[in-house]
């Protein structure tokens, strides 16, 4: 068994998705779009692993954007190497985006950085 894909609501579906092309080199589908609800979505590939589903719809509400609460709280991407992770954590921060920790090694062993991203969202970058 696997998961086959992950989905999360965002406000501005355009600039999500580029984003994850941008920055994790993300493939996407031509979307979807159900005129009668006004619901719309991208899925996202990668190259292994889940794929991403991000979608959006009108009058969605937003919660406390608390980096530590009950839920989901990060995607963890593996880059495949530490270089790789130190890289792409400067060009997240030089592009204004908040490095919560790292990169650094755990106390558990994984060498991570982790950011927030994506309206409030935090994405891990692991080897």
């Amino acid at each position: 068994m696997n998961i086959e894909h992950i989905a999360m609501y965002v406000a501005d579906l355009e600039a999500a998705r580029d984003f994850f092309i941008k920055y994790l080199g993300a493939s996407s589908n031509s979307g979807y779009h159900n005129k009668s609800t006004d619901f719309r979505s991208y899925f996202l590939s990668f190259d292994s692993g889940a794929r991403l589903e991000i979608m959006t719809r009108p009058q969605l509400e937003s919660f406390a954007n608390d980096t530590a609460r009950l839920g989901y709280i990060h995607i963890a991407f593996s880059l495949g190497s530490s270089e790789k992770v130190d890289e792409l954590t400067a060009r997240l921060k030089a592009d204004g985006y908040e490095v919560l920790s790292g990169p650094r090694t755990t106390g558990d062993g994984y060498y991570e950085s982790c950011i927030v991203a994506i309206e409030g969202n935090q994405i891990e970058l692991t080897v």
